[in-house]
């Protein structure tokens, strides 16, 4: 099992944001991305996550493999914490949420409407929904967001249990997590804007 990409061009609504992109990942590795704000980060995310066609290049990857996390939490308010993680267990037809629980401080919660949450306890629980998944490539755009400095250790010891079980990580983030981990800076990456006329190109979109 790998994520291997190769020579990938992608676009945020038509226009081109990053060309010539190749790496890869095995069982038990990381990626951290690294790059300025609007660079195409969250584009390449989305795209290899199967959200949007490339310009081109490959993605060999089963995308039945990825689960994707990015700025939305993805839970239902009416729900309680416990509800909200049998539900994505009971979608993706894994067991045991009780590592889920564990693993991001959340057992005290269990019966607590998701809708009461603090910003931060919605994270974790937004981010504990990767471990009831059972899919070995996790996909993360800025997972730390709105997390506070105990929060953030939690959610990097359970990246390190993922790779650990042979589980691998994608990851845009600015935080160090102190993961083992590769870095692949993308701005060298950026795709040339057309000259004026080329590709029917209309300035009025930059």
């Amino acid at each position: 099992m790998s994520l291997t990409i190769t020579d990938l061009a992608i676009a945020r609504g038509g226009i081109p944001v990053l060309r010539g992109l190749s790496f890869s990942l095995a069982a038990g590795e990381a990626l951290i991305l690294r790059g300025p704000n609007g660079i195409g980060k969250t584009t390449l995310l989305r795209t290899i996550a199967g959200l949007q066609p490339p310009l081109a290049g490959e993605i060999s990857a089963d995308r039945e493999l990825i689960a994707y996390a990015a700025h939305a939490d993805g839970i239902k308010a009416t729900l309680s914490v416990e509800e909200n993680l049998r539900f994505w267990a009971a979608i993706y037809g894994t067991g045991d949420i009780t590592p889920a629980l564990e693993g991001f401080d959340l057992t005290k919660l269990t019966d607590r409407p998701a809708g009461g949450l603090s910003a931060g306890q919605k994270r974790r629980l937004g981010l504990a929904r990767l471990m009831v998944t059972g899919r070995p490539i996790w996909v993360l755009d800025e997972p730390t967001v709105s997390l506070d400095v105990a929060s953030v250790a939690l959610f990097a010891q359970a990246v390190q249990r993922h790779l650990a079980g042979g589980g691998m990580a994608l990851i845009a983030t600015h935080i160090d997590l102190g993961l083992d981990a590769q870095v692949l800076d993308v701005t060298p990456f950026k795709a040339r804007a057309p000259l004026r006329g080329e590709d029917d190109f209309d300035e009025a979109f930059l």
